[in-house]
């Protein structure tokens, strides 16, 4: 017997599906789900909590003239599955294959790209004035979860459209509360009848008919809503999406494929915004992840039998040694504090949590109220860590300027996922926070070559009297041995790693050790290169980069982010400051004005010319133009003997050889 799963091939295939075979198709759904996530990895428990949704949504609406936006896009793995996207499913999350997200340059019928959580119901309400404007004629849909209201923007929204009362739906996936099949069943059953356009109509009949009565109809009238608000608040608990002037449906049973359809086909046409609340369970139909949705949102690639993740032998990750460095400076000092914006167990602050459960606040998905919760707090004279993803961070930047920078708080931004951060693609890598942070006045701003350092830098950050920022990557650390004691470091002073007088390569945190490796192979072909690793961004060893734009023939600076406004820019700076580039030649290596997309992080890096052959290759290249070359070998226009940007090479990346500092 074939499949039913391999007869879609589109949203109209489904429709050709008997209502009683759904049951059926959302079996053979997760199946490929599990079979297919158990490889590639990928976001797990909401995708085989949402199957009945997605299926319902497709056989109700005419996707894509229907718009559907998704929050966030990664419970969008059925969507993809039944628009056409069956038979690319095992390229998910690899390199130039299926996002993990919703894409619009991917499929028709993704309307939004979504990374971030809390933006589709702002979508919603723009689509759906854009579609009154044209005089078009369909329907619109936001799909949010519930962990994403937590965001204050979903709230922004919700008050916005019912403000316009344009006609909007709104699928609210709530897979936190349990449901009970009594109080469950009465809530929808009594929503139904009481939202449904048979029971509007009469209520709207009855209330002109009473308004009509002399004298006493406004009054009578006024008493019979109060008495349909009073029935609902007992029976429905909807009230605060009525009272943002929304109509409340459910909640109902989001794992009953035939209640949906009834109850989407329903709605479908009413006027006005309607909140349709669906209660789902997170990883449903594969028990280990139901009995741990938190461990299974984002699975790393498992053993379907055994549920077990398979692990490969590594290094502790940078995200387990600042949690316990967390800890340990903690454990001395009952003024720290760990704050989270809903990712207390990516950042670590989970484990801090175990600790200091007193002293820990996951905020929710609010990086705004996390970042001025924290100004707030050192003002009563703690020391709050914002444990936040450099991509996550940027949502809350009018915080981190004006409620903590210009007040010059004792603030530590622990920004976790810096630079490239691997399968979750563009919306999640950390590529600009050097540029978006070093610019605000009484920041600091640094990032450490090793987890060891990363000790280090987090005491330095949490003691130092103002705003202080700490970027590391994801993954595993390079196995360097920590120090037993946790050192404060000197602001703004680097580390001269390697000494040379022919080129001087200044790197920035991750790059330090692809730049120590590309320095041994320069120096095989004859060029003696030092390499500092520049550690902060601001403020800039300003006396370290002058030394070596005297005693060297080139400067040449090499990270993990933006080449535009980061740490380049900022040497780049102090030289023309001081007029030193007369007799110099600078360039900057970094990641070029591209959007960089989702693949394994070492793959990226080597197409982005930012592994160690790589370097050597571009460094060498420049180096030629050093001794009279106008244009290097690799192609890079000279602008008053600056170099604007590299090309990136085709080397493979290694990095297995480890040196120790000459100095610090």
């Amino acid at each position: 017997m074939s499949k039913l799963l391999d007869q879609i091939n589109c949203p109209d295939d489904l429709k050709k599906i008997d209502i009683e075979d759904m049951p059926q198709l959302a079996a053979e759904i997760r199946e490929m789900l599990l079979q297919t996530i158990s490889k590639t990895g990928g976001h797990l428990g909401s995708n085989m909590g949402i199957v009945e949704i997605t299926m319902a949504l497709h056989y109700v609406f005419d996707n894509p003239t229907d718009k559907f936006l998704w929050d966030v896009g990664h419970q969008t793995y059925v969507h993809k599955l039944l628009t056409g996207r069956r038979e690319r499913f095992d390229t998910l999350r690899q390199y130039k294959g299926l996002s993990g997200f919703t894409r619009r340059e991917e499929s028709v019928h993704d309307h939004w790209n979504c990374g971030h959580g809390g933006t589709s119901i702002s979508a919603a309400i723009a689509f759906a004035k854009a579609r009154d404007l044209k005089k078009e004629d369909h329907s619109v849909v936001a799909i949010i979860g519930d962990g994403s209201l937590t965001a204050g923007m979903a709230f922004e929204g919700l008050n916005h459209t019912g403000h316009v009362q344009s006609d909007v739906i709104v699928i609210l996936n709530d897979n936190e509360m349990s449901i009970s099949a009594n109080v469950g069943g009465m809530s929808a059953h009594l929503s139904q009848i009481m939202t449904g356009q048979v029971m509007t109509k009469i209520k709207q009949e009855i209330d002109q008919l009473l308004l009509a009565i002399p004298g006493i109809g406004k009054d009578i009238s006024r008493y019979a809503h109060r008495i349909d608000e009073a029935i609902k608040g007992v029976f429905i608990p909807g009230r605060l999406f009525e009272d943002l002037g929304f109509r409340y449906v459910g909640p109902i049973d989001g794992h009953d494929t035939k209640t949906l359809i009834e109850t989407l086909e329903t709605i479908k046409d009413l006027k006005g915004p309607t909140l349709v609340h669906v209660v789902t369970r997170k990883g449903k139909g594969y028990k280990v992840a139901e009995e741990k949705a938190d461990v299974w949102h984002g699975a790393s690639p498992f053993d379907i039998q055994t549920g077990k993740f398979i692990k490969k032998k590594s290094n502790p990750n940078y995200t387990s040694v600042f949690a316990d460095a967390m800890i340990e400076l903690a454990k001395s000092d009952e003024k720290i504090i760990g704050i989270t914006a809903a990712m207390p167990d990516g950042t670590g602050v989970s484990k801090f949590g175990k600790e200091f459960p007193d002293r820990t606040f996951d905020v929710g998905m609010a990086e705004q109220h996390a970042v001025s919760f924290a100004g707030a707090l050192s003002i009563e004279g703690f020391k709050p860590v914002a444990a936040i993803y450099s991509t996550f961070l940027q949502r809350a930047y009018d915080q981190v300027v004006h409620d903590v920078c210009l007040m010059n708080l004792d603030v530590t931004f622990a920004m976790d996922r810096a630079g490239i951060v691997g399968e979750d693609g563009a919306t999640h890598q950390g590529l600009f926070d050097i540029a978006y942070l070093r610019t605000l006045p009484n920041m600091v701003v640094m990032a450490p070559k090793d987890e060891n350092e990363l000790r280090h830098m987090l005491k330095t950050a949490i003691y130092h009297p103002g705003p202080a920022a700490l970027r590391y990557p994801r993954g595993a650390g390079l196995g360097i041995a920590l120090d037993k004691e946790i050192k404060m470091l000197e602001i703004g002073k680097g580390e001269v790693l390697i000494d040379g007088s022919d080129v001087a390569i200044f790197a920035y945190g991750h790059m330090v050790y692809p730049a120590i490796e590309a320095a041994e192979k320069l120096r095989e072909a004859g060029i003696d290169a030092a390499v500092i690793n520049g550690r902060f961004a601001k403020p800039i060893d300003s006396e370290l980069v002058l030394k070596y734009a005297e005693n060297t023939k080139a400067i040449i600076t090499i990270e993990e982010h933006s080449a535009q406004g980061g740490f380049g820019s900022a040497v780049l700076e102090v030289l023309q400051e001081h007029d030193a580039l007369k007799n110099l030649r600078f360039e900057r290596i970094g990641v070029a004005d591209i959007v960089v997309e989702q693949g394994a992080p070492a793959l990226i890096r080597k197409n982005l010319g930012l592994d160690p052959e790589s370097l050597c290759e571009t460094i060498q290249s420049f180096y030629k133009g050093v001794k009279g070359v106008d244009v290097s070998s690799n192609g890079n226009k000279k602008v008053n003997g600056t170099a604007q940007k590299s090309l990136p090479g085709n080397s493979k990346k290694s990095r297995e050889k480890i040196k120790q500092p000459v100095n610090g």
